[in-house]
């Protein structure tokens, strides 16, 4: 008789027992079935995929679409389904999946075709159909670096052999669907069948994959007319192809070659002319219009601050006087911030901000008067005040920078013709290769745990405990009113990933396996070993990324 061991399954909220060397996928069919299926399970804090087999006592809890984790792996399967498709249909062509647009779905183009026709995607997606309905099996094989890379040099892969190539290990992993090879950086449902749920749409070039939402599984969403954001992310697409730093591999080989500073001049360069040219923007419209306030929004980590202050630079050489206002001065006392479902602070809902008294300071202003405002401090949760009183003359400018800045109810008694609206996000333009972008919640996370731990003492745990939170709030406070700006921006630097490395990688290390956080940071810390890092020796005092690590010549 085989060997049992005890598990605790944290679904049941009980022990079982089961032999040794039994699959998670056997376990999940003794738990009585959900509304979904069980995509992946966190064993000992650590995703793992459903053909993974328990030798050990642990404890295990699976996760469905409706989790971050599971929808990270329904989205990365359904990824590999659409690879095989298009490889199906257009063997002799590339596939390449561009980046997020609206909630759930992503922009993909096929190299060689200029425009997918509504007839291209009917058949892409009754290929996809096929394929979950054929349930092929997905196997993930270890295997010798140089044996992965022959696969790849076989399929055309040079995205992936050019990362393989700048992060040599002896051993590496690859993925197979029936007769296509493919890489995701993450676990993966075990066959086609999982992913029931998906559409294709022609847009633009391309095409776009739609997907569930974690919040919302049931049904696929196609609210991705997002013409602003989409423009911000084929402007950077464009351009860090021209530059020759599309893809991580390709960043990782200049940096190799000692171009690392010239990387980082040609990325500062990019956003002093972005700023310069919204400034001109927002001048003309104080001309013509009588624009008196600029407010930009953004989510966590997006570089909102140190975008104001760039901005408000920009906007005194054209003769106007910048006064700044940031959102997060107006919190609320810290006992006052209402709470979300889980009973935890909420402060990207609007009610976190004392709105009362900064629209009482807004009127006060505009009427010309001088006020003293408020200033939070994040580790005890009080305000204090500014020793320098604020005060608007003929040539001011107010810029207001923070979450809620498109909210209509923040600044209700300001007319909109007085009124510049800016969104600003991390929106990441360098992919892992063709198939594998990087998520820009990724990039944000990374930028908050270097920050939170430096300016507002929280260690990797208690960041990573409320980046959930953060993200439920940015999903219903701040990405409603995104396409309200009148400009976006992309404060994303194609080399920043690179610098954060070092800073990032010692926090992460210092999560333990006891914590539910710990998946996510060895997840992180998986993500950051395909970059080679850079010393940030070389990155000027004004960079957005100084607000992070530290060294900027701004005040915040």
């Amino acid at each position: 008789m085989a060997d049992t061991i005890k598990i605790v399954c944290d679904n049941l909220g009980e022990e079982l027992e089961v032999a040794s060397g039994t699959s998670l996928a056997e376990v999940a069919r003794r738990i009585e079935p959900g509304p979904r299926p069980f995509l992946a399970a966190e064993v000992n804090n650590r995703i793992k995929e459903l053909n993974y087999k328990i030798y050990t006592p642990v404890t295990v809890r699976f996760v469905d679409v409706t989790s971050f984790a599971g929808i990270r792996v329904y989205q990365r399967t359904a990824w590999f389904i659409l690879q095989k498709a298009v490889h199906d249909l257009y063997p002799s062509q590339t596939l390449h999946i561009r980046h997020s647009l609206g909630r759930s779905g992503f922009y993909c183009e096929i190299e060689g075709i200029d425009e997918f026709t509504a007839g291209e995607a009917a058949n892409l997606r009754r290929r996809m159909h096929e394929i979950v309905a054929a349930d092929y099996p997905i196997h993930r094989t270890r295997a010798l670096t140089s044996e992965v890379r022959a696969r790849y040099a076989a399929s055309g892969y040079t995205d992936k052999i050019a990362l393989l190539d700048t992060r040599p290990r002896l051993y590496s992993e690859y993925y197979t669907l029936d007769d296509v090879t493919g890489y995701f950086y993450g676990a993966l449902a075990p066959s086609t069948g999982y992913i029931t749920l998906f559409g294709i749409e022609p847009y633009y070039n391309g095409f776009y994959l739609a997907l569930p939402l974690r919040t919302a599984p049931d049904r696929i969403h196609t609210d991705f007319y997002q013409e602003k954001m989409f423009g911000i992310f084929r402007e950077y697409q464009s351009w860090v192809g021209i530059m020759g730093v599309p893809t991580v591999g390709d960043v990782n080989s200049k940096v190799l070659a000692g171009d690392a500073g010239g990387m980082i001049k040609l990325a500062e360069a990019f956003h002093e002319r972005k700023f310069a040219w919204v400034a001109d923007t927002i001048y003309e419209a104080n001309l013509t219009r009588g624009t008196r306030m600029v407010l930009i929004s953004g989510p966590s980590s997006s570089g909102k601050t140190t975008s104001a202050k760039r901005l408000g630079i920009q906007l005194g050489v054209l003769g106007l006087k910048p006064v700044m206002i940031s959102l997060d001065d107006y919190f609320v006392e810290r006992e006052k911030t209402p709470r979300d479902e889980n009973g935890e602070y909420d402060y990207e809902a609007l009610e976190a901000i004392d709105l009362e008294l900064f629209n009482d300071h807004l009127r006060r202003l505009m009427a010309g008067e001088s006020i003293d405002i408020p200033r939070y401090d994040f580790v005890t949760g009080r305000r204090t005040q500014h020793n320098a009183p604020l005060t608007l003359d003929e040539r001011s400018i107010l810029i207001i920078e923070g979450i809620h800045g498109l909210n209509p109810r923040l600044t209700p008694s300001i007319p909109d013709e007085q009124k510049f609206r800016i969104y600003i996000s991390c929106f990441t333009s360098v992919a892992m290769d063709n198939l594998s972008r990087i998520a820009t919640t990724d990039n944000r996370l990374l930028r908050r745990l270097v920050r939170d731990s430096r300016q507002r003492g929280a260690d990797a745990p208690a960041t990573l405990a409320r980046w959930a939170s953060v993200r439920r709030g940015e999903e219903k406070h701040i990405f409603p009113y995104q396409e309200n700006a009148d400009v976006m921006l992309n404060s994303s630097l194609f080399y920043e990933i690179s610098v954060l490395r070092p800073y990032a990688e010692k926090m992460l290390r210092e999560v333990p396996d006891t914590l539910p956080e710990y998946d996510e940071a060895r997840r992180m810390l998986k993500f950051l070993d395909n970059f080679i890092p850079i010393p940030p020796d070389e990155i000027p005092p004004t960079s957005i990324l100084r607000e992070f690590i530290g060294g900027s010549s701004f005040k915040y």
